[in-house]
């Protein structure tokens, strides 16, 4: 399984099967490797791979991420091996902890220790695997104990919300032949106002999650940074703005800090799917 240098990560709850698979088709022709979709409260994560997957035909598909607490490990397993089988090997299998609003509050189950919990569970997605069996397994990686856990028990690791910092960090800690795959927000807008603005909007929904407020303190952000929908410094950050050269810097910085592969979520007004579009065109070439 090769995965490029480049691929798109976008939020598919609020497309439709048509709109999904509009923008599949312009994914695919703007020549990026691989699109990666979340679970939340709206699509099932290996249904909907499914579908992403019958509607292209080179792209690769993986979930960023699939939550552990929503299948035990046999049936996660089983559904990489089905889709793999079924759509020539083009299904990668990220899998995460979530969060705890969306593990006890939705699911109604017990959020147990993050790295304990993980590491059972990718026993399990390898347990009486045929050794022949290529197992394409990803971990949502932000702490040091985790990303050392990908490296131990998977192919690599799929941060989300990080910086060219953090991907240092977690390229060493990974180490040589693994795969980091980062997710980056970016906007093609000049107008600091109108990003940041963009930025924010997007952002909030994370910003009270402990997850990732912890991570972004252990990188150097204070919680003044954190408080009041972001500072400009901690937005700048977060998602990259300007014209596209601009926007194209932020992305090789990830790259220069140890990453193998960066995913490009695109930053828009809610609804305006050519602006998502013009921005995929304008940073395919990055």
């Amino acid at each position: 399984m090769k995965l490029g240098r480049l691929g798109v990560w976008y939020s598919t709850d609020k497309l439709n099967g048509a709109q999904l698979a509009d923008l599949i088709r312009t994914v695919e022709t703007c020549g990026y490797s691989a699109f990666w979709y979340p679970e939340a409260r709206g699509y099932e994560s290996m249904s909907l791979a499914s579908y992403l997957l019958s509607k292209s035909e080179r792209l690769m598909v993986g979930s960023s991420i699939a939550n552990i607490y929503a299948r035990d490990a046999f049936t996660a397993q089983r559904a990489m091996v089905s889709m793999n089988s079924l759509y020539g090997g083009r299904f990668m299998l990220g899998l995460g902890v979530s969060h705890i609003p969306m593990v006890e509050g939705l699911r109604g189950h017990r959020y147990d220790k993050p790295v304990a919990t993980m590491r059972a569970y990718l026993d399990g997605i390898h347990k009486d695997l045929p050794a022949d069996t290529e197992a394409p397994v990803l971990v949502a990686a932000l702490g040091p104990k985790m990303l050392a856990l990908s490296a131990e028990k998977s192919m690599g690791a799929v941060p989300y919300n990080v910086t060219p910092k953090h991907t240092a960090e977690a390229a060493k800690i990974l180490g040589p032949n693994k795969v980091l795959a980062v997710e980056q927000k970016v906007t093609v807008e000049t107008d600091p106002a109108r990003a940041r603005e963009l930025g924010r909007k997007e952002l909030a929904r994370y910003l009270v999650l402990p997850n990732y407020r912890n991570n972004w303190l252990r990188l150097g952000f204070t919680e003044q940074d954190l408080a009041d929908g972001g500072s400009d410094r901690f937005i700048d950050a977060m998602v990259l703005w300007g014209d596209a050269d601009a926007v194209r810097k932020g992305l090789r910085a990830h790259f220069e800090a140890g990453a193998t592969h960066v995913c490009l979520q695109p930053v828009h007004a809610d609804g305006d799917f050519a602006a998502r579009d013009r921005i995929l065109e304008a940073l395919a070439d990055t």
